[in-house]
């Protein structure tokens, strides 16, 4: 082991027990989940009719979350740049059905799939500005994904926090537990251990093996042809129990119920589960230390304060007061406590 890593590793053991305690309520969002969510369902228009959606969008979807949830700490994780290398090497395939797509959105202000990207690019950027206003925290790390980033944050920066993780992508159910919950913007709901049993009929434990078997069209992940939730509750019991199970302990179900056609076809299936777990699981998120150092760093940095003034400049200029009712208000009642808790803990 070189130096240089034993150093990041040393570093990093240091770092482990930040600030938090067992009082803390963290809020981790999704950031691009959030914001391409926002851009295509808010057809929200600034006062010279261009489209303003994932901006206000976004802005107004935190911060309904953060009065709910009413939070300590804010951090924002974003994809980095080149996504995630790991899963690329694992399946070239990975996400490979995202790189050709229909138009998010049919807005008048916006023509083509080539306007859509500029648009689309241009609202990030400006939001990125609007955020350094606020007192939040922002993540993004080269060659790793948002999903493992708020992975490592909840499960080995706020051990013992209570933690919210605001996406409607459903990989997080998996870290569901007594204090990881995971907040839907789109359904505006709360999923904890009895919601997703209730809604799914699985237990959060198994929830990656669930989507292990049936894989996950959005990332292009493959899945096992037949293997809906219903079939799979009905012909494989186990997987809805609360005791986790494991790959081979799938494959060894199955193979004892090879009469069933659905099972014996799982029972053929061994690689293709391993690969999928492998891409799939968050709760031992394989990245590695330099990356960790860095979310550490910028989750230990100081938490910017409000600068109501700056953010207010900025919605003026982007002619989107009438986007947000009584901005000032909003600001205030949105963001004062995040504040207060920036100013008064760490403001050192």
């Amino acid at each position: 082991m070189n130096k240089k890593y034993f150093s990041i590793l040393e570093t990093l053991k240091e770092n482990k027990n930040t600030e938090s305690g067992p009082n803390d309520r963290i809020l981790l969002i999704d950031g691009l989940n959030t914001f391409i969510r926002s851009f295509a369902a808010n057809p929200v228009t600034n006062d010279d009719g261009i489209h303003v959606g994932g901006i206000t969008g976004f802005l107004m979807s935190i911060g309904y979350a953060i009065r709910n949830i009413k939070p300590t700490r804010v951090i924002i994780c974003w994809d980095g740049k080149g996504g995630s290398q790991r899963r690329r090497k694992l399946f070239p395939e990975y996400k490979g059905n995202r790189r050709v797509r229909s138009r998010l959105t049919r807005h008048v202000s916006i023509g083509t799939m080539e306007d859509e990207k500029v648009a689309m690019k241009n609202q990030l950027l400006r939001l990125s500005q609007y955020i350094d206003t606020l007192p939040l925290h922002m993540v993004s790390v080269e060659n790793i994904e948002a999903d493992d980033s708020i992975a490592y944050i909840c499960e080995q920066l706020y051990p013992k926090s209570q933690v919210f993780i605001m996406s409607t992508d459903k990989d997080f159910m998996q870290l569901v537990s007594d204090r990881v919950t995971v907040w839907s913007p789109t359904k505006k709901k709360y999923y904890f251990a009895d919601t997703i049993k209730e809604e799914y009929g699985i237990h959060p434990n198994n929830f990656l093996m669930f989507r292990t078997i049936t894989g996950d069209g959005s990332d292009n992940i493959p899945g096992i042809r037949g293997a809906g939730l219903k079939t799979l509750i009905n012909r494989m019991p186990i997987i809805a129990g609360k005791e986790n199970i494991t790959v081979d302990q799938i494959v060894e179900f199955c193979k004892k119920n090879t009469n069933i056609k659905i099972l014996k076809t799982i029972s053929e299936s061994a690689d293709l589960l391993n690969l999928n777990y492998d891409l799939m699981q968050l709760n031992n998120v394989d990245i590695s230390g330099s990356a960790k150092l860095k979310i550490n760093n910028c989750v230990k940095e100081k938490i910017p304060r409000l600068v109501k003034y700056e953010f207010l400049k900025m919605m003026i200029e982007d002619n989107i007061n009438n986007a947000i009712k009584n901005p000032e208000f909003w600001l205030r009642d949105t963001f004062l406590s995040l504040d207060t808790y920036a100013g008064m803990t760490h403001g050192r």
